[in-house]
């Protein structure tokens, strides 16, 4: 399936989120209401390499689809090795991360840094779809500073190289992930290219999505931490104003990571996203206490069954 006939049918994408978005997490979304996932980000190396951790992030089932698998590098000739290794088994599109403002990231030269090395980040591109069995795409940020906005260009780059699709998170690097999304390069990228263009950076609700294909023309809208605790964000609905209502969604995660992933070594996460899950209710800061003291997933459970009285004033 091309990536604007399914934008087209439901434009909300769940972004890659280190930490975050494994299987159960991406499932959780799907049943809320996002048409398009993304793996966290894979390194290349560790692909190329066999490594077993690596190995694990593109862990899926057929419920998972269509899935992209976003990858990281800076190397042209590892980043193709690791993009032939991956099949129509493995998922749909192949994403190449070229926006992470992460520093460890960003210090080998991988992520936001290849923003300042268009040669080197086109033939990156070039090479990957060269040696893909999947398309390919390109996430990417407004510029290196607010001083050179250089997206739309590079966007028109990525579509020369053979990218079949752009996602801009509407920063620059220098903001990493503070300040506000300047959403109005979204469109001015829209309007450089004929491929799809998905819009990332400020969407919050189901309404901020629809208003950012409104002001910018995109074909699909890319949420990020804005679906940390809030799958909902997927759905018009939107979240509950209840622990009683948000309850079956939370126990819904936690039997998707019970069923897909090894569950008794995930604890740490599943406490961090419930207390995420909890935000804006009265008593909640109480309550996370009581989950981040919990020292095994069937008392953590038991913990929240026992919430049913616990509801919005």
């Amino acid at each position: 399936m091309g990536i604007a006939s399914l934008l087209c049918d439901n434009p909300y994408v769940l972004a890659p989120l280190a930490g975050y978005t494994d299987l159960a997490f991406r499932l959780l979304c799907r049943e809320q209401g996002a048409a398009l996932c993304f793996t966290e980000m894979i390194s290349c190396h560790g692909l190329v390499y066999g490594q077993k951790n690596t190995r694990v992030l593109l862990r899926s089932t057929a419920d998972d689809r269509p899935l992209a698998i976003q990858l990281f590098g800076s190397d042209p000739e590892v980043l193709a090795e690791a993009a032939g290794l991956l099949s129509l088994a493995d998922g749909d599109y192949i994403d190449i991360n070229m926006g992470c403002p992460v520093r460890k990231v960003v210090k080998k030269g991988a992520g936001a840094a290849l923003m300042k090395e268009i040669k080197l980040a086109e033939k990156i591109i070039t090479q990957v779809v060269a040696h893909s069995p999947l398309p390919v795409s390109v996430k990417f940020r407004s510029g290196w500073t607010s001083e050179k906005i250089i997206a739309p260009e590079f966007a028109q780059m990525a579509e020369n190289a053979g990218a079949c699709a752009v996602t801009l998170h509407a920063r620059t690097w220098s903001q990493a992930f503070g300040g506000h999304a300047d959403w109005q390069i979204i469109a001015r990228v829209k309007d450089a290219v004929s491929i799809p263009v998905i819009g990332n950076g400020d969407i919050l609700t189901y309404a901020d999505g629809r208003r950012m294909l409104s002001e910018t023309g995109c074909d699909g809208v890319m949420v990020g931490r804005g679906a940390l605790g809030n799958p909902w964000v997927f759905s018009e609905a939107g979240r509950p104003d209840s622990l009683t209502a948000r309850l079956p969604v939370i126990l819904r995660h936690i039997e998707l990571v019970t069923e897909h992933l090894q569950a008794e070594k995930m604890l740490f996460r599943i406490k961090n996203h419930i207390g995420r899950y909890l935000s804006g209710l009265p008593g909640a800061s109480r309550l996370r206490q009581e989950i981040m003291g919990c020292a095994t997933l069937e008392g953590l459970i038991e913990l929240l069954r026992r919430q049913e009285g616990f509801t919005c004033r």
